[in-house]
């Protein structure tokens, strides 16, 4: 090997770890500012004499967020590159997140929610065409590890507020939601200092077409299937708290709620060694959708084991699905259109997100019969398998 190849293969390694680094940080930044907010809902609650209706809006503008603003995040995208919205982003989100903690009404405090979703719903679009830019070899672990950064960021304010956070401010809800918007900025701040420039054509080009192509197929059968398990998810840790407290297993609520959401961390763990083959796979998008219709069955008619266990493998399912499907636009889409194929499929799946919960609660109310909320849940787990059964993943050869 000559000293050449030497500090080629140098440069080449110290760029994937620097790529890698920057996609673990940014994934962070999707989630840190939104799961900062349920843990201190009865201090806002309280303070800004909220009704529980206000407290229901204030938890659901986040998704609405993601599903409407994808599409301006694309826009962003192509006017100014995927890396300068992660930036805008990242920024936004910090800044909205520290926003809240001046909010003396609900209307500011609505708005500057407002302000953190928008920046969470541009970052999302922005990171598949950055993968494939900068590690087009590597998309599928590159996808893993990122998505592992989100999951840790839904998991690092949950489990940190009460412990540490709070504490440390002297219990202030107001300055606890600044400290979390901090992260965001200096991730911002990070990735605008080190991500590399000349080794991203796709971010440096800047795509021309930003209006998704809603009559594409591809773009359906993604944001579906991504939608069904968003879906599915949110709506378990929405319905799972009253379902067992009316059903005589309220003893189970918290230990069910961490299974549901520690669950994901082994999926993002083990996709993180076998995305890459299981990518181009059908069986494991089957085979999550039935792992998730027995485990809802699991939850309606098991008892306190099965239910826990069933929490845990949705939370499983959900996690690698998720990873899975995020690393498809930029596998399956040309360069210039992945920001475009991504923003349909948020836009389509974050929709889902926001109705099935809905349905839950109608069918819930109108039937009188708690485990009817889970009617809608359990047929999210079908619109995943049958999809599955013919999907085609052809990757992009241009």
């Amino acid at each position: 090997m000559t000293a050449a190849t030497q500090d080629t293969g140098r440069i080449g390694l110290r760029h994937t770890i620097l790529c890698l680094a920057l996609l673990w940080l940014a994934g962070n930044g999707l989630r840190l500012t939104i799961l900062a907010i349920p843990p201190i809902i009865p201090l806002i609650h309280d303070d800004l004499h909220m009704s529980e209706t206000q407290v229901g809006i204030l938890s659901g503008l986040p998704a609405a967020l993601f599903a409407l603003a994808a599409v301006p995040g694309s826009l962003l995208i192509a006017r100014f590159g995927a890396l300068t919205a992660l930036i805008v982003g990242l920024l936004a989100t910090g800044i909205g997140s520290a926003l809240r903690g001046i909010s003396n009404d609900v209307a500011m405090l609505y708005a500057t929610t407002i302000l953190t979703g928008f920046g969470v719903a541009v970052m999302q679009p922005s990171m598949p065409p950055l993968v494939r830019a900068w590690l087009p070899h590597k998309i599928g672990f590159a996808t893993a590890l990122y998505t592992n950064g989100l999951l840790i960021g839904e998991v690092l304010p949950v489990a940190l507020t009460g412990l540490l956070v709070m504490p440390m401010v002297g219990g202030s809800w107001r300055a606890d939601v600044v400290v979390w918007g901090v992260p965001c900025v200096a991730i911002a701040l990070i990735v605008f200092l080190l991500a590399p420039r000349s080794a991203a054509p796709v971010v440096a080009a800047i795509p021309k077409k930003w209006w998704p192509n809603w009559k594409s197929g591809l773009i359906w059968r993604l944001g579906i299937m991504l939608g069904s398990v968003n879906a599915l998810y949110f709506s378990t840790n929405f319905f799972i708290p009253n379902y067992l407290r009316v059903t005589g297993h309220a003893a189970d609520i918290d230990a069910a709620l961490t299974a549901l959401n520690v669950g994901q961390l082994p999926a993002s763990v083990l996709l993180l060694f076998f995305a890459s083959q299981w990518i181009r796979q059908k069986w494991p998008y089957f085979v999550s959708g039935v792992l998730c219709l027995l485990s809802v069955l699991a939850i309606l008619y098991g008892d306190t084991l099965l239910i826990i266990g069933g929490a845990a493998m949705i939370g499983f399912a959900a996690a690698a699905v998720l990873i899975l499907m995020l690393a498809l636009p930029p596998l399956l889409s040309p360069p210039d259109d992945v920001h475009r194929t991504a923003t349909a499929m948020f836009t389509i799946s974050y929709s889902c997100a926001l109705i099935v919960p809905v349905l839950s609660g109608i069918a819930w109310d109108l039937s009188g019969i708690p485990a009817a909320a889970f009617i809608p849940i359990g047929l999210c787990a079908i619109l995943l398998i049958v999809p599955s059964l013919s999907f085609q993943i052809r990757p992009y050869q241009g």
